[in-house]
Parts: C-alpha cells; structure tokens; sequence
C-alpha cells in the first residue's frame, strides 16, 4: 500500500490485531494507561475539512450491518457508493445487486482475503471508508484507511486495547484526517431531545449518569460460521469486563460535555458469575460442540463506575446474556430532576407536569417543546429510511451533510477513544479487585478549552 508501513504499525501500537492475536482481559497496566504519547501531530477537535460536493465512499465489511449501512448510504443525496470489500462473496454480491437493483452504478468490488481492502485503499477516488468488520480489524483498517489519505468511519467499539486507541489518535493527527467512530445512538430522537433539554438547562447542573448495553443476545452463539456471533461469542471468552460500553456511554457522555469541558478521569468495575453463556450451551448443543468446549469468563453483569474531572458519576453495565428487557438506561440526573429511559420518563422540581416524587411518563409534550432540530427536519425521513428507529440513517445523513458543507463532525476520534477504552480498563479492574483504573486523556489537555457539542441547525 502507498504511505502504509504495517511492520512500522504493529511495532509502534504493540498489537497484532490483523493477525488475529489480541491483547487479553488485562492487556494494559494502569502506568500504561496513565501514559500520555508525545503527540505526532495537530490536534483534531473541530476539524474541518474541505468542502466535498460529492463524497466517495468505500465500504470495508458489507454483511449483516455493512449491509445495513449500503443500503442507507445509497438514499444520501450527495453520496457515490465506490467500492465494496468484504471476504463473503455472498453478501458481497448482494449489496452490489441492491446497487444495481436502484439504478446506481455497480461499485468496484473487492475480496479474496482479509487483506484484500488495502488494494481498495489504494485507490485515488474514495474519500470515506466505513468499517464495518469484527472487531479485531477496526484499528488496523481504520490506520490503514487514514494513512493511505482517506478518512475513516468505523463501527462500534472504536478499537480494543489502549495501545490501539493511541495508535489510532496519532494517525488522526498525524494525518489530519476524521476518525469518526459511528455510535449511532446518539442520533436517536429520545437521545437528541435530551441533549436539547440538558443544554437548555432543564435537568439543572449535571451530577449523575447512567448507561447500558443490556440486550439478550445468547442466540448469537447460534452463529458459527458466518455473522456477528461466529466471531462475538468468542469474546466471552476472552475478557471479563464491559465488552460493549458505547451504546449507552456515547449520549451520556455528550449530555456532560466530556472531551469539551470534561474528561473521564478513573474507572472500578466488577463483573457477576459468568453462568448464562455456559447455561445456554448446555441446553442449545450437543455436549460434544464446540460451544460447550468453551470458558466463558465474561461476568453476564458488569457494572462500572466511571468519575470525571469535573467530580461527575457515571454506572454503566453491560450484559448480553440474561433473560431481560432491552435497556440502555439513558438516565442523566441534575439538581433540577432526572429523564430515565426504558421506559421513557421526566421528574422535575420546577418546570415538571407533576411532582416530583412522581414520573411523568407521557413524552409527547416533551417532544413538541424540546425535540431536537435535526430531527424535527430530517425525522421522518430518517424513519422512513429505518435503522434503529431512523437513527442510523440520519448519523449518515449527518456525516454526509457535514462533509459536504465543510462543517466539524458532531463525533471525532478522541470521543471514540474514551468511550471505548472503558472495555480494556473494565476488564482491568475486574482482574484486580475493582481497584481504581486511570483513564488516558486521548485530547492531550484539549478537552479544557474544547467547546461543548452545540444544538445544531441546518438548511435543507
């Protein structure tokens, strides 16, 4: 690959994340993590970029959610499909088809082997690549994608070891160029309207958050040669701690300003008995089958507490594995009152509909007040276009909308980085006791004068 040194990579961020050998549950001592690089380049909070009146996209991965995204990308005004890359022929195929299928031009498609995506980074024609692959590929194609002078929009979670999230902030920097990890939650109405509401000041001063990734996902393990469980379940086998922090984290953490204005300062955590996976095997296998050959060390709960700089708590939890309702929390707590999702609901001392020793469960004249303005404009396109409820459709919208009007993105690397490092270091404390565990500062001090994620407007 043209400007791309893997050798170089690998040495530099102490990974082998390509080869498939990743760092396990306590892959990063805490002088580690308090360890700040020496920054290679400018910083990127606000970057802007020149203005792209058509934005050329690639796709690295186009299975279940790549397939996903290919299929919403190819209603963005403004946005040309490319190329395609992903080691299934099958659903390789099936994307290129649904292209087609609309009237768009057939992309340029790539496979043959795990490596096959850097002859597609090689080209001049792709602005944007996003990445929806497992896990262990995120950092070494998201630095591949920036290195070769294209930006990167990479799936949840962002990376997997401290050293990794580093490596991925220098070559941002580096190259001036967007690492956009795309946590599409915070696109949702619910999360944007309460973003709007907390800028307003209607929760008060900010104490207190709560978030989770709490989703039933044990049929997964159903999956054994292609799809999201032939590579997540192993997961659980492999580190005991939030493997899944974002979903909830990455809305409460614009809510508090974190990275402008804020910062994560340390993390405990600790895990309950990892009984379910094994449970579930049990029942679901022949004795003799590979998932009941398996160690699953991965509590089915864990629970992390996270402090701030500014003196903030923050739980969230974790678990894919019990029998439960869906969840995220999404609860942010002020001097003024609380919202709490799932289900949705408000307390207020001054400004509620009630008292506050009561909930107010009806959202509708919430909305009307305080629904955010880029979902009162592109809403219902966004749930027409689907996605998680449209969220995911208008966190493409937005990309492409920001690209194309020379605007900062609302999400950059270093958010990407503080959300995601939470799965190392949880993973950390569980296997010390819940000792306390530093969180790097991937902003390097910017996060002091970085401003705040403004409720922003736009023309269409």
């Amino acid at each position: 690959m043209k400007h791309v040194n893997r050798r170089d990579f690998l040495k530099a961020a102490g990974v082998a994340a390509a080869a498939g050998v990743v760092a396990g549950c306590a892959s990063s001592s805490n002088a580690t993590a308090t360890l700040t690089p020496r920054r290679q380049g400018e910083s990127v909070i606000g970057l802007v970029v020149p203005k792209m009146p058509v934005v050329r996209v690639g796709f690295i991965g186009v299975g279940q959610r790549g397939y996903g995204h290919v299929k919403r990308m190819s209603h963005i005004e403004g946005a040309q499909i490319v190329a395609l890359c992903d080691t299934h022929d099958e659903v390789l195929e099936r994307s290129a088809a649904f292209l087609v299928e609309r009237g768009l031009p057939k992309p340029t498609l790539y496979r043959g082997s795990d490596t096959a995506y850097q002859a597609m980074l090689n080209r001049d024609d792709i602005d944007i690549v996003i990445i929806s692959t497992p896990w262990r590929w995120h950092a070494p194609m998201a630095i591949d994608t920036m290195n070769s002078g294209k930006h990167a929009f990479v799936e949840v979670p962002l990376a997997l070891t401290v050293e990794e999230m580093w490596a991925i902030v220098d070559t941002a920097e580096k190259n001036q160029k967007n690492c956009m990890m795309m946590e599409n939650v915070n696109y949702g109405r619910d999360e944007l309207m309460v973003l709007n509401m907390v800028r307003q000041g209607v929760f008060g001063e900010l104490l207190h958050g709560e978030a989770a990734y709490i989703h039933e996902l044990r049929w997964q393990m159903k999956e054994i040669e292609h799809k999201t469980g032939s590579w997540r379940t192993a997961w659980h086998t492999r580190r005991n701690g939030n493997l899944y922090p974002t979903h909830g984290l990455g809305p409460v953490s614009q809510y508090m300003n974190i990275n402008r204005g804020d910062r994560f300062d340390y993390l405990t955590s600790m895990s309950s008995p990892a009984l379910g996976r094994a449970a579930y095997a049990r029942r679901e296998f022949a004795p003799e089958h590979e998932r009941n050959r398996l160690n699953y060390i991965a509590g089915d709960m864990n629970t992390t507490l996270i402090k701030t700089v500014q003196g903030r708590s923050i739980m969230v939890q974790h678990d894919t594995t019990t029998p439960r309702p869906y969840s995220r929390h999404n609860l942010i707590q002020g001097t003024n009152g609380v919202f709490a999702g799932f289900p949705n609901r408000i307390a207020l001392e001054d400004g509620g509909s009630q008292s506050f020793h009561e909930w107010d469960y009806e959202m509708e004249s919430w909305y009307q007040r305080y629904d955010h303005p880029l979902w009162k404009k592109m809403g219902a396109e966004a749930e027409r276009n689907g996605g998680h409820g449209g969220m995911d459709f208008l966190m493409f919208w937005r990309m492409i909308y920001c690209l194309r009007n020379g605007e900062a993105l609302d999400q950059d690397v270093y958010d990407g980085a503080a959300w995601s490092v939470i799965s190392p270091l949880s993973a950390q404390s569980v296997a010390n006791r819940s000792d306390s565990v530093t969180i790097p500062d991937f902003t390097r001090g910017a996060w002091q004068t970085a401003k705040p994620l403004g409720i922003v407007d736009i023309n269409v």
